[in-house]
């Protein structure tokens, strides 16, 4: 009887795993929603879509953001509706898909229609038929008729509290939906108007100004429902002994990169290469030459002051992401990439360091890369000016290092002491890989009380993520922003620190959240070049510091409160795409956001 009960056990085992590996082979990822029946099905398993993997559900018709006259032409009277409520129940029909099949796995049955568009067909994913949850959603018409009334009636009453408007990120203004201006203003989102920016201005054209009877004048009233958002702190900071400056670089305002010298980061930065009297020691992953800075390099070379530069170069150098390292090379003293001929393994270890020391007294370092992107402000990034010879120094021996030949797992751990009081500002130093950082990080965070927020490009790192879930479970505000690219690194943690309640946001704008920080209890201030990655602690070359200053940590933490605000709450349950009408200013910025060879229109999210 036993033996009998068994083998039925493992026939129904054999048959549960069947049909898992049938439902698993023969599904694919969903990874683009470019309208709630037009989706994106990346059925080579490439991570990205091509022209020929554009799916339409067969049969259904849905409201969406951008109906065409013929849509809004044949429904405004038949249901009774404006062009304004398609356009708002487009919007929720959008969120209606993203929830229900972005990022899984669906099984897709085609159907004999084809357009130049794209493949109609049925899609189901594990648990439901979406091509009927849509038809009885609210949202989707099947055969000119509504496929689900009382859904549908539901649908228009939400919509129409939306108080949708068009926000232009170029002028700052908003539109109404039905404006011409906003029409056909560029790089425009529909966002409701309890989203706005505090600082966004309202269209003349079609927000008029009324008189009263008493001839006083007052604007057409607008951001009734439109959240608080603090104001910006201030980009900059020195610490009471004026041995320590912070510089912040903020994507929410600077949407497309520049090689102008603007910000106060690139303005600090020509300000220490025009003061140094002896040495400036360059260890930078790469540069994308910024004129500026150029210029002030090769006037330090004609005082003569002497230049070594540190750089990453992968093995296969023709693969190199920066193109202009000849231009530092050739103004140095010595200089030295971290390919090892002999070692490919090494060689694509990074050297991911940003530091440069002048005059063996102030180390300049952060997260911030020396490129257009990352000078101008268009990704948001944690500079840090360290004016201390001890501190210099340490930084030297580590750099000297590197320019003999040490890179990566080579190197030996320095055994000078990495712990400084500057001016009653304690800082710790760390570099990867052989000082293992994510111990003390772990450390600081079981500490936590109050709160820890992170603005990081990533986390991969298991201990780090078990840490912040911990602190979270003991009651800890814990906060992640991470970059929208980040989402498709693997073994990437966000899903995992979701799941734990952790409240985490995917970025929304053109540029990177490139920042590695973590902020704790308006006490200690985690940041550097490190990514919060294995790579990063234990393969990369990186530098990382624990800043233990309320000022410090204070400003960074409205700076993260500022960014959590300006970053839409949809993005706390899907992921923003980073180059799509989801991130602000990345169908205009002329950069391929997500490295897929397609930039702006090219990119099939920003048709």
């Amino acid at each position: 009887m036993k033996n009998h009960i068994t083998a039925i056990f493992l026939i129904i085992l054999c048959v549960i795993f069947s049909v898992f590996t049938y439902w698993y082979n023969n599904s694919k990822n969903v990874l683009n929603i470019y309208s709630p029946t037009k989706i994106g099905v990346d059925l080579n398993n490439n991570r990205i879509i091509d022209t020929d993997e554009v799916v339409c559900v067969d049969n259904i018709e849905t409201f969406s953001l951008e109906p065409t006259d013929e849509f809004v032409e044949k429904y405004t009277k038949k249901f009774n509706i404006s062009r304004q409520d398609i356009i708002s129940l487009g919007y929720l029909a959008q969120e209606f898909a993203q929830k229900r099949i972005e990022n899984t796995s669906a099984k897709i049955k085609y159907t004999q229609k084809q357009s130049t568009n794209c493949k109609y067909a049925d899609v189901k994913v594990k648990d439901f038929d979406y091509s009927k949850t849509l038809a009885l959603s609210g949202f989707g018409i099947v055969d000119g008729e509504i496929g689900n009334p009382e859904k549908f009636k539901h649908n228009l009453e939400i919509a129409r509290k939306l108080h949708l408007v068009i926000l232009n990120h170029r002028s700052g203004k908003y539109h109404t939906l039905d404006c011409p201006y906003g029409k056909i203003a560029h790089d425009t989102v529909i966002i409701p108007e309890r989203q706005l920016p505090s600082n966004a201005k309202p269209c003349k054209f079609c927000h008029k100004v009324v008189k009263t009877t008493q001839n006083r004048t007052f604007e057409h009233k607008v951001n009734l429902y439109k959240d608080t958002i603090p104001e910006i702190p201030q980009p900059s900071l020195k610490t009471t002994s004026g041995s320590i400056m912070v510089y912040l670089t903020d994507f929410t305002k600077q949407l497309f990169p520049q090689r102008e010298c603007k910000t106060q980061a690139c303005k600090e930065f020509i300000h220490l290469v025009d003061s140094a009297k002896e040495s400036i020691d360059i260890a930078i992953f790469g540069y994308d030459e910024i004129p500026a800075i150029t210029d002030a390099l090769n006037r330090a070379k004609a005082r003569n002051v002497r230049i070594r530069f540190v750089y990453d170069e992968t093995f296969n150098s023709y693969t190199n992401y920066y193109k202009d390292n000849s231009k530092i090379i050739e103004l140095a003293q010595s200089s030295r990439s971290d390919r090892n001929p002999e070692s490919k393994n090494l060689s694509n270890a990074l050297m991911h360091n940003k530091f440069i020391i002048f005059d063996n007294n102030i180390v300049y370092t952060g997260s911030m890369n020396f490129s257009p992107t990352g000078i101008s402000g268009y990704d948001v990034n944690d500079i840090i000016v360290i004016n201390s010879h001890d501190v210099a120094s340490l930084y030297t021996a580590e750099f000297e290092q590197m320019l003999n030949g040490k890179f990566h797992t080579s190197k030996i751990k320095l055994p000078q002491n990495k712990i400084f009081n500057i001016g009653g500002t304690v800082v710790e130093i760390y570099f990867s890989p052989k000082d293992k950082s994510s111990d003390r990080i772990v450390q600081i965070l079981n500490g936590a009380k109050h709160y820890i927020y992170m603005p990081a490009f990533l986390i991969t790192n298991s201990k780090i993520a078990d840490a912040m879930i911990a602190a979270k479970s003991r009651g800890v505000d814990v906060r992640v922003i991470i970059d929208a690219n980040s989402v498709f690194t693997r073994n990437s943690k966000h899903s995992h620190l979701r799941k734990s309640g952790v409240m985490l946001k995917t970025e929304n704008y053109a540029g990177k959240l490139h920042s590695k920080m973590i902020i704790v209890d308006d006490e200690y201030l985690i940041t550097g070049s490190m990514n919060f990655s294995n790579s990063g602690e234990n393969r990369n070359d990186e530098n990382l510091l624990i800043i233990k200053d309320k000022k410090i940590s204070k400003l960074h933490k409205d700076f993260f409160l500022y960014l959590w605000t300006m970053i839409p709450n949809k993005y706390l349950k899907r992921n923003a795409h980073p180059e799509s009408r989801d991130s602000i200013g990345s169908c205009s910025d002329g950069v391929d956001n997500n490295f897929n060879g397609k930039i702006d229109k090219a990119e099939a999210l920003c048709k």
